[in-house]
């Protein structure tokens, strides 16, 4: 809370008179009074014009601290979400921020339950009008699957923006900082309503379908590779999109009940590949199979063989790729319509699993109806 002003102090010495004093001093009080109570207008009145973002915190890198273990070790998790907006300067100056800790876990174990909170929380905060936005910190090894969870599933057209760092807040050229105050910096922009969840990262804006992590270890991991950024964060010329937001729609999804999604296996694609992997998904109780695919979502003849046996059984079967860009295209290499599959468009294995899981979850099973579903787009 505010405090008010303290009273101006009085000097008696040199004072006009006995009879003045009283009335120097109580024109002084009362004009220390009237500051006060203007500068608290002033600020309440700049604040009211602030929009007001929620921070979910989940853990992560951006979160993480030192570990002595080796050079460069951290541990994921380790910094609360109040944290780490206490160590951005400005970021009262750009939003009214609320902080809430929905868990402290590296992204590696990113899970359902986790993935529920989030979206059950978010759309609480939107439904009863609690912020205008919402930013997520995120460790960066499934941010993607997150985000993509999150604009399939979170219904209204305020911002959400998802936000992780490659290096942990103890490092000497820690990212996640200037990282979190461009992601504020985005939800705060009434121009990104209406764009879904956005991820925010090293000065680029990219959209949940597309973004993907592309390598280990640099800054300049994430990139839409079909799509590019949506925009750009430039600290001189502010927040750029490359395109209107108007006309652009998204299929959401409802949360089924509980707190876990339909059973969806990857089975990777290699060189002399047989059927046991898929065996193995299927006796484990996998309700679909994403195939990571080579090329354009193409496997070995034994391999193809057992899916088809798989989605004759009821098992739904997506053909995705495990090439980092392009699109996989039905009836090309292999007879889509013949076996039964659904082919995953521009999305890789790891959100075609999140989008099939939802799917089936929402009683969609038809490999026509499953199609539409995954050739929509924005």
């Amino acid at each position: 809370m505010t405090q008010h002003a303290a009273r101006p102090a009085i000097h008696r010495r040199n004072r006009p008179s006995i009879l003045a004093a009283p009335l120097i001093a109580l024109a002084l009080w009362s004009w220390g009074i009237a500051a006060a109570q203007a500068a608290e207008s002033g600020k309440d009145a700049m604040a009211a014009g602030l929009p007001r973002i929620l921070v979910l915190a989940t853990g992560g890198t951006i979160a993480g601290q030192a570990d002595a273990r080796a050079t460069g070790a951290y541990k994921s998790g380790q910094i609360t979400g109040e944290q780490l907006m206490q160590s951005v300067p400005g970021l009262d100056k750009l939003a009214r921020l609320n902080a809430e800790q929905i868990s402290s876990i590296g992204s590696q174990d990113m899970n359902d339950k986790v993935w529920f909170a989030l979206a059950r929380r978010i759309q609480e905060a939107f439904d009863k009008n609690e912020a205008d936005a919402v930013v997520i910190t995120h460790g960066t090894d499934t941010l993607e699957e997150t985000a993509f969870f999150l604009d399939n599933v979170v219904r209204g057209d305020k911002p959400v923006v998802i936000v992780g760092s490659m290096r942990p807040a103890t490092a000497v050229s820690a990212d996640g900082p200037g990282n979190l105050y461009e992601a504020v910096q985005v939800a705060a922009d009434p121009r990104s309503r209406g764009r879904g969840v956005l991820a925010v990262l090293n000065d680029k804006i990219q959209g949940a379908r597309s973004v993907t992590k592309t390598n280990t270890t640099s800054i300049e991991t994430f990139s839409s590779a079909n799509d590019g950024p949506v925009g750009y964060v430039d600290s001189a010329g502010g927040i750029r999109f490359m395109a209107q937001a108007q006309g652009l729609k998204r299929a959401t999804y409802q949360l089924p009940a509980g707190e876990q999604l339909p059973r969806v296996a990857i089975v990777y694609s290699h060189a002399n590949m047989d059927a046991v992997p898929i065996e193995d998904a299927i006796s484990h109780g996998a309700k679909g199979i994403v195939l990571a695919g080579v090329g354009d979502g193409n496997t070995s003849k034994p391999a193809l063989d057992a899916l088809e046996a798989a989605a004759k059984k009821g098992v739904i079967v997506v053909r995705s790729t495990r090439v980092r860009s392009g699109f996989v295209t039905r009836n090309v290499e292999v007879d889509d319509d013949k076996n039964g599959f659904v082919v995953s468009e521009d999305l890789n294995p790891q959100k075609a699993r999140v989008l099939t899981q939802l799917l089936i979850a929402g009683g969609v099973t038809a490999p026509a109806e499953l199609q539409k579903a995954f050739t929509a787009t924005w």
